[in-house]
């Protein structure tokens, strides 16, 4: 997997959370790229509206599929972190800094699980959003049985 969203760090949370606060763009633009790319009433001949439905659809779909990619990989990783700062409290609990340790990556295995429920809405108000705008020019496929 040589993609996008495997070159994410997972070490600092900060660092983390701008990475996907780059990767959310689309998300943020939604509404302007589709008042600007599809065509009110007057201007319905001079653009093909399906087309750009279909590829601003893609692009979205393709963007939220890397950060849940992105999301889950880091959580994994940070999941191994805890079991060894765990494994490491087990074997002297009298270590501060096993205990330190072991807090620090629980929180920021706290705040990655979080960013997964953020991705939710952020991907909920975008879909509906397209929906709005695109609904009479494209169904995306996944979508047949749930838009009406």
């Amino acid at each position: 997997m040589a993609s996008n969203e495997t070159n994410i760090s997972c070490e600092d949370f900060l660092q983390f959370q701008d990475v996907l606060k780059t990767m959310r763009a689309i998300d943020d633009k939604i509404i302007y790229a589709l008042n600007t790319t599809v065509p009110t009433k007057s201007f319905k001949g001079q653009v093909n509206a399906t087309e750009t439905c279909k590829g601003l659809y893609e692009e979205l779909t393709e963007s939220h599929r890397k950060r849940d990619s992105a999301i889950k990989k880091c959580i994994s990783e940070v999941s191994s972190q805890v079991k060894i700062c765990k494994a490491a409290r087990d074997k002297d609990p009298d270590d501060l800094q096993a205990i330190k340790n072991l807090r620090n990556t629980q929180a920021k295995l706290r705040l990655m699980q979080s960013e997964l429920n953020i991705e939710e809405v952020v991907k909920d108000r975008s879909l509906k959003v397209f929906h709005e705008k695109c609904r009479n020019h494209y169904v995306p496929p996944t979508h047949h049985d749930t838009v009406l």
